[in-house]
């Protein structure tokens, strides 16, 4: 990792400093919490509870992951994936399940990095991070909804929650089809690894 960064997966350990991170911007998307994509479980039902609350609890269960992005003590990027069956919710569902013929056992849904520490390659690092927790967990198909940024034109980092296509491909994804106006389908296969991720407990 660059400039002494550490991935460590979201944890009940590394739960508060995820918080930490969300809170400094607001709950992040308009107060989400991260749990957009989330659904409910047999436990938890998501109305019942705010944001930060839902999102505890699915860690606990251990079905809400992420690979988090930490300088220091202090967590400053992350970076969600799970299965389809943790994070139904994604855009243009409809219309990706018509043209899914190969279901992927892994997606990634949604990218956050500190104010402070934009533009600097961090989310790149929590994709590379949770490819390679993906990997540990004995890796397989990822799919991901990468945003396509209009050519020529700056893009707010609040449409951009999923990334860009250009990072995907740097991280040896391959374009499938459009989603949508601005989204894409793309896919990697990760193989499974038998070493540690720095940083994981």
């Amino acid at each position: 990792m660059s400039d002494g960064h550490v991935v460590k997966p979201l944890t009940p350990e590394t739960f508060d400093a995820w918080r930490a991170l969300a809170a400094k911007h607001n709950g992040v998307w308009g107060g989400c919490w991260c749990s957009y994509f989330h659904g409910d479980t047999d436990q938890t039902v998501k109305r019942e509870h705010d944001g930060p609350t839902f999102k505890e609890r699915l860690v606990s269960e251990g079905v809400a992951h992420a690979a988090l992005v930490f300088d220091g003590d202090d967590a400053i990027a992350w970076c969600e994936y799970g299965s389809p069956v943790e994070l139904p919710n994604i855009y243009h569902r409809k219309e990706y399940d018509a043209g899914e013929s190969r279901p992927a056992p892994w997606r990634i849904t949604c990218f956050f990095v500190d104010r402070d520490h934009r533009r600097a390659g961090v989310a790149r690092e929590a994709l590379d991070g949770a490819l390679d927790l993906i990997a540990a967990a004995g890796g397989g198909e990822v799919v991901s909804f990468p945003n396509e940024p209009v050519p020529g034109k700056r893009t707010s980092s609040s449409f951009l929650h999923n990334g860009t296509r250009s990072m995907f491909e740097q991280a040896g994804f391959t374009f499938e089809r459009q989603l949508g106006k601005r989204k894409t389908v793309m896919r990697k296969i990760v193989p499974a690894s038998g070493g540690a991720v720095a940083g994981r407990p």
